[in-house]
Order: C-alpha cells, then sequence, then structure tokens
C-alpha cells in the first residue's frame, strides 16, 4: 500500500476559476469569486446575464454574499462583462443601471408568462 501522509500534508494546488467563463456557463451553479483592491476574496452569487438590445455589451448582476462596502445585504451590483479580455467592470453609470435593471425586469415578466402557459 503506498504512503499516502506526504500527499495529504501537502498542500493542494488550487486551481483559479475564470470569473467570466462561470458566468457565461448556464451549467454552472457555483457563486463566483471576484478580487477587491486589496486582493481579498468577494464571493457573489450569479442572478442574471443581459444583453442590452442597443449594445453590443453584456451585463452581468451579481449579490455579493460576502460584506461588502457601500452594498446593502441583498442589493446586486452590475458588472460590464467583456468576454475577450476578460474584464469585469463595476457600472456605477446610473442610465446603464436602469436599462440592464428594466431588461432584467423584463426577463422575469417573461418567465412569469412562460409558467403561466405551462
Amino acid at each position: 500500500m503506498k504512503d499516502l501522509r506526504d500527499e495529504i500534508r501537502r498542500p493542494k494546488k488550487v486551481r483559479a476559476v475564470d470569473p467570466i467563463k462561470q458566468i457565461f456557463d448556464e451549467n454552472n451553479y457555483d457563486n463566483v469569486i471576484l478580487y477587491d483592491a486589496e486582493n481579498k476574496p468577494i464571493e457573489f452569487e450569479q442572478v442574471a446575464l443581459i444583453a442590452l438590445d442597443d449594445s453590443d455589451k453584456m451585463y452581468a448582476i451579481l449579490i455579493p454574499v460576502t460584506p461588502m462596502q457601500g452594498v446593502e445585504e441583498g442589493e446586486g451590483v452590475i458588472f460590464a462583462v467583456d468576454e475577450a479580455s476578460g474584464n469585469l467592470d463595476v457600472v456605477n453609470d446610473q442610465p446603464t443601471i436602469d436599462k440592464v435593471l428594466s431588461a432584467y425586469e423584463a426577463l422575469i415578466a417573461e418567465g412569469d408568462d412562460e409558467d403561466k402557459n405551462k
């Protein structure tokens, strides 16, 4: 029998998960981990990925599971997602936030209508 003591004690390499791939993976149900300016992890639950009709950008609505300064509990954060560059940028532009939230509400309403028609 092989002695596993050294292997068990040796720290395992943690494979970094690409948050962009997670966000675009419709079969992913794991929380997304991002890092703040101090390189501390912040865990988010993904709510939705939104494409706006008047833009070629995608937007992710994420709710911090880890407390985050400036964000109330249960409040979401909207990120512009650039799949090509791998960037996630917080959206602070109120008109864009309003468009993303309107599109999200329309998706919810559409889902509710589909449920009623079943």
